[in-house]
């Protein structure tokens, strides 16, 4: 640790350590044991915060950077979105709901104007598998407007609150809780 840096607490180690599991925050790595690192660097902000720090094994913290192969601060913060909000609010197919409707989005240069998303169409009975995106206002069910919908499935649609959360996912900005579970 560099001198007159003070140390991370030890209360906001583990908080950082558990929302990982202990592993690294990388998906495709997950490998331990891992060092707490600044996503933005300690030389810049001065201060250790909770939204600002991420588990990364060795490998994956000598790779944070910006050149070729390396792993970038935005990919950071999308990895610590996903733990600190998704992991443990979401269940699989909520996560693979934001991930198929956000991907585009983020491969999108089109940001102006509101945000246009899909209909989402699931088997009839999904709703609890949705629940907390429901629960959360990113999502509703609409009601079946032609005959011509097979009866087995259930059209849904992220609200504006929702489109404003898929962009942020998109865009890997943080992601705030839910206005009904902020602190």
């Amino acid at each position: 640790m560099p001198e007159g840096r003070p140390a991370i607490p030890a209360e906001l180690r583990r908080a950082v350590l558990l929302e990982a599991g202990h592993r690294c925050a990388v998906p495709t790595c997950r490998a331990h044991p891992v060092d707490i690192e600044h996503i933005d660097d300690w030389a810049k902000v001065k201060e250790h915060k909770f939204g600002n720090l991420i588990a990364l094994c060795p490998n994956c913290h000598r790779r944070k950077g910006n050149g070729p192969d390396q792993i970038d601060r935005k990919s950071l913060r999308q990895y610590k979105a996903k733990l600190a909000v998704l992991n443990s609010r979401y269940g699989e197919l909520e996560q693979r709901l934001i991930e198929a409707i956000a991907g585009p989005l983020r491969a999108s240069d089109i940001r102006q104007g509101p945000v246009k998303v899909p209909n989402v169409m699931l088997p009839h009975g999904s709703g609890l598998s949705i629940w907390n995106l429901i629960q959360d206002g990113y999502l509703v069910q609409t009601p079946r407007t032609s005959t011509d919908t097979p009866s087995m499935v259930e059209s849904y649609q992220f609200t504006q609150a929702g489109a404003e959360f898929l962009m942020r996912w998109a865009d890997a900005q943080p992601l705030d809780p839910p206005p009904h579970l902020a602190p």
